[in-house]
């Protein structure tokens, strides 16, 4: 029984670690997307479904009108995006706070 116990410690302990783990890289990627550049919005089949947050948000974005080149720096476009998102109340894939200065990373 004391055995037992461990392993069952060990085995509920288990999905709360995946979820621990970070969903964008050091490198600004999400399933190999660059989170920064020419974005569009779609009202569905996108790249990225995100939601709109005020607080602890997995990515801090900055609107820009040009050179967003940068982690969290988005410009908005209607043809040639280098990803697209939709917006979403539920079951996001990302969370974003749109801020006006420092985007990336929290």
């Amino acid at each position: 029984m004391k055995k037992i116990i461990p392993a069952l410690v060990l085995l509920a302990a288990l999905p709360s670690m995946a979820l621990a783990q970070p969903k964008i890289d050091q490198n600004c990627r999400y399933k190999g997307i660059v989170l920064q550049g020419k974005v569009k919005e779609v009202s569905s089949g996108a790249d990225i479904r995100i939601k709109r947050v005020n607080a602890f948000p997995d990515l801090k974005v900055e609107l820009v009108k040009s050179f967003p080149d940068k982690c969290g720096k988005w410009q908005w476009v209607d043809s040639f995006p280098d990803f697209t998102v939709q917006f979403v109340d539920a079951f996001p894939e990302l969370s974003v706070s749109f801020v006006t200065a420092f985007p990336g990373l929290p």
